[in-house]
C-alpha cells in the first residue's frame, strides 16, 4: 500500500488541484491510501464530500499530508513554507521548473525527496504530454489577457485585437510556434488580429502554414526578424520552451526601443526564466508592471486563474502516471519507462535532470541509480 498525498495549493492565486475524486476512488479501489487537505478542490469547484465518498481521508492540515505520504502529488512547485515538510525518500510529483530557480533547485536537492516533474516527463513519441494541457490552457489565455492590458486603462496602447471597418487590426507577434504559440495564434486569429508566428524549425513552421489561417504569417524566428517584427507589435507573446532549461532571452532590453508605447508583453515562459531580458515573475493579484514603457504580464501560474478548466485538464493526463508510481514505486516504474524516468530531476540529493545540473553547475547522476 503507498499513502498518496493531496496538498492544498499555497502559491498565491493558485485555484487548482491535484487529484480529482474518480482519481481518489481508482487508487483506494487498488489499495491505496489517499490523503486529501481539506478546502484542496474548492478553488477548482471540488467539495470535501465529494473525496470523502470516492474514498478519501480528509486532513486538517498540510503539515499532516506531507508527514504521511510515501507519495505526495501537487500542481505547482513546492513553496518556501513547504520545503522543511519534505523528506528523504519520500516521491514528489508536480511541476518543479528548477532551471529558472537556483533557491528551490538546491532547498530541494537538500531535502533528499524524488522530485518528479511533469514539464520534463516524455510521452511514448517524444512529447511532452503533462506539459501540453497547460501550455494550450496558456496560449489561449495570452490571447484574453493581451486583449485586456492593451486596453488604455490598464497602461496599454488602446488597441481593439480585430479592429472595426476602416481601423486596421492589432498586430501580434508570437515568439515560438509550440503548442502554446499554436493555441495562442489559434485564438488571435479568431480575433481577426494580425498575426505573425515565428520558430527556428522550419518544418513546423511548413505545418503550421498549412493549419492556420489567411491572418497568420509564419516567419523564421532570427534576430532580424524578431526585431523588425518588435517594431510592428500591439502584442507580444513569448512562447518559447527548452525542455527542462532555463528560456532563452529574444528580447533583450535594448529591443524595447523599438516598440510602441503602450505594447504590451505577455511572458508565458516566465516559468522557466522568461524570453524578455525585462521579465519578472508576478501575480493574478499584482499581474503588471511597464518598463520602458511596455506593459510587462509575467505571471507564474496562468493556467491557476481558470481553475476547474485547468484541474480537469491536468489530472486527465497525470493520473495514469500517479496511479503507476503508487503501484509499484518511482524506480520499478522508472525502468520500464524511460519517458518516466526522464521526469525525475533528482533523486537521494542528487540531481539527474542534465538541464538543470548544467544550469547551475551540479553534477549529474543517473536515475534509476
Amino acid at each position: 500500500m503507498t499513502i498518496i498525498g493531496v496538498p492544498r495549493e499555497v502559491k498565491a492565486d493558485e485555484y487548482r488541484v491535484a487529484m480529482l475524486p474518480v482519481g481518489v476512488e481508482e487508487l483506494t479501489a487498488a489499495g491505496h491510501r489517499v490523503l486529501v487537505e481539506r478546502r484542496a478542490g474548492l478553488g477548482s469547484g471540488i467539495f470535501n464530500e465529494q473525496y470523502e465518498i470516492a474514498g478519501a481521508q480528509l486532513v486538517d492540515s498540510a503539515d499532516e499530508v506531507w508527514a504521511e505520504s510515501d507519495l505526495l502529488v501537487k500542481v505547482k512547485e513546492p513553496q518556501p513554507s513547504e520545503w522543511p515538510l519534505m523528506r528523504p525518500g519520500q516521491t514528489v510529483f508536480t511541476y518543479f521548473h528548477f532551471a529558472a530557480d537556483e533557491e528551490l533547485t538546491r532547498a530541494v536537492l537538500d531535502t533528499g525527496i524524488t522530485a518528479v516533474a511533469y514539464e520534463t516527463l516524455r510521452g511514448s513519441s517524444g512529447n511532452l504530454p503533462l506539459l501540453t494541457p497547460m501550455s494550450e490552457v496558456a496560449g489561449r489565455m495570452s490571447i484574453q489577457e493581451g486583449a485586456k492590458y492593451l486596453e488604455r486603462p490598464q497602461e496599454g496602447r488602446g488597441i481593439l485585437l480585430g479592429g472595426v471597418p476602416g481601423v486596421p487590426p492589432a498586430h501580434i507577434v508570437i515568439l515560438g510556434g509550440g503548442v502554446v504559440g499554436k493555441n495562442a495564434a489559434q485564438i488571435a486569429a479568431g480575433f481577426q488580429a494580425s498575426v505573425a508566428l515565428l520558430d527556428v524549425n522550419v518544418d513546423r513552421l511548413r505545418y503550421l502554414e498549412d493549419i492556420m489561417p489567411a491572418n497568420v504569417d509564419t516567419i523564421f524566428s532570427d534576430r532580424h526578424n524578431i526585431r523588425e517584427q518588435l517594431q510592428l507589435a500591439d502584442l507580444v507573446i513569448g512562447a518559447v520552451l527548452i525542455p527542462g532549461a532555463r528560456a532563452p532571452n529574444l528580447v533583450t532590453t535594448d529591443d524595447l526601443s523599438l516598440m510602441k508605447p503602450g505594447a504590451v508583453i505577455i511572458d508565458v515562459c516566465i516559468d522557466q526564466g522568461g524570453c524578455v531580458e525585462t521579465s519578472r515573475p508576478t501575480t493574478h493579484a499584482d499581474p503588471t508592471y511597464v518598463e520602458e514603457g511596455i506593459v510587462h504580464y509575467c505571471v507564474t501560474n496562468m493556467p491557476g486563474a481558470v481553475g476547474r478548466t485547468s484541474t480537469y485538464a491536468l489530472c486527465n493526463v497525470t493520473f495514469p502516471y500517479v496511479h503507476r508510481i503508487a503501484n509499484a514505486g518511482i524506480e520499478s516504474a522508472s525502468v520500464t519507462d524511460a519517458g518516466l524516468a526522464a521526469a525525475v530531476n533528482m533523486h537521494d540529493h542528487h540531481v539527474t535532470n542534465e538541464a538543470v545540473a548544467s544550469t547551475f553547475g551540479i553534477e549529474l547522476a543517473s536515475f534509476p541509480r
